[in-house]
């Protein structure tokens, strides 16, 4: 296993494992298989993984119980344990103490090594600062109660930048990948937080898993111009390690042979390990990926509100996947599953209001038709 500093004095795995997709019984996403799962993460930290990532919500708030029991039998002591305060709860100073009391109580530990303000977006840093953030961070600092603070981030990079700005944080958690460069706050804000001394943690290197998967033919022949053969896996995790302000990758992995695979990839990474060919076979395969995009939304979202409540952009980038990774019956079911049906395609009323609003000039109307005749009807 490689490791990088994490803050000034930490050498934490540049694989981390994430606890949001443990195995489960019965394919019920709160019922994790805790024999597997604890075997799993135990084999991990075994091999070198020291970098544990939960969070009050995972598993319908059963993971980090979980995690406290299967780091039982001194594997607590041999791991950086990160969680995370869960920012949509927060509605008094007063919770900010409460969950992260509940949440030791769960871990079973004194103290968390990297705590986040979870899910960050512009609505809820408004509420912590309004709430005495500054405050709860400060004591929880001070009681030993967290020894780093950071926050995770899901919204546009101009939030990212304002939130990244207004305080000394230890570290900062981002997704990215090499499809998403340019989302949230991507590459610029890893480049960002690398000029200001700010520790990057990724997730979703593998978007949901899709960039491990084999992929249509076309992408599997560009992987096969490579001198040096790696998984569909082992390129997106090679991609993210060359940069130096990348410390640790969190991977959600619930396969022994992933695991593996993966604690293999990462004891042969390196920063500035990619040659130039293989940057460019990168690029090419997100190109191709790109190039089977339907609709050009960039989810800038100037088009809503929808005065009817069709959530336009949600409706495209379900759309655009099942194109991207040829895969119609998982994202079918993933839009009917996580979109309500007041917000799909088929609820346009066609009054015309979002396409002058468009910078990409999409015509929105004929484009939510396409999407209802694919998806609903």
């Amino acid at each position: 296993m490689k490791y990088r500093s994490l803050g000034q004095n930490e050498s934490v795995s540049i694989l981390g494992f994430g606890c949001m997709r443990l195995p489960v019984v019965n394919e019920v996403y709160a019922d994790i298989d805790e024999t597997e799962a604890t075997k799993q993460i135990r084999y991990a930290i075994d091999n070198g993984v020291n970098y544990i990532d939960t969070a009050y919500p995972y598993h319908g708030e059963n993971s980090e119980a979980f995690v406290g029991r299967a780091l039982q039998d001194g594997y607590r002591d041999k791991v950086f344990l990160a969680t995370k305060c869960p920012s949509w709860l927060i509605k008094t100073r007063e919770d900010m103490d409460k969950y992260l009391d509940i949440q030791l109580e769960r871990l079973q530990t004194d103290y968390i090594d990297y705590y986040l303000l979870h899910a960050l977006n512009k609505n809820y840093w408004e509420n912590y600062k309004k709430l005495g953030v500054w405050d709860f961070i400060d004591k929880a600092l001070e009681s030993g109660k967290i020894k780093h603070i950071g926050f995770s981030f899901h919204d546009e990079y101009p939030v990212f930048e304002d939130i990244l700005t207004s305080y000394d944080w230890d570290f900062c958690q981002i997704q990215m990948n090499y499809f998403d460069e340019d989302y949230q706050a991507g590459l610029k804000g890893l480049k960002l937080a690398g000029k200001r001394n700010i520790d990057v943690i990724i997730m979703e290197p593998l978007r949901g898993g899709r960039l491990a998967e084999q992929g249509p033919g076309e992408i599997q022949a560009i992987w096969q111009k490579a001198e040096n053969k790696h998984s569909s896996a082992g390129w997106a995790l090679r991609y993210l390690w060359n940069y130096p302000e990348v410390k640790t990758i969190l991977s959600g992995m619930n396969n022994m042979d992933h695991i593996k695979e993966n604690i293999k990839e990462a004891e042969k990474a390196k920063v500035n390990m990619l040659t130039e060919d293989e940057k460019a076979l990168i690029n090419e395969v997100k190109h191709v990926y790109k190039s089977r995009i339907q609709v050009d939304c960039t989810n800038c979202k100037y088009c809503m509100p929808c005065p009817h409540g069709v959530d336009i952009p949600a409706n495209f980038a379900f759309y655009n996947n099942a194109f991207v990774f040829d895969d119609k019956e998982h994202f079918k079911t993933a839009f009917r599953n996580q979109l309500k049906p007041e917000s799909w395609a088929d609820a346009c009323q066609k009054c015309g209001e979002c396409e002058p609003k468009c910078p990409q000039q999409i015509e929105i109307i004929q484009e939510l038709e396409r999407v209802a005749d694919y998806f609903i009807r």
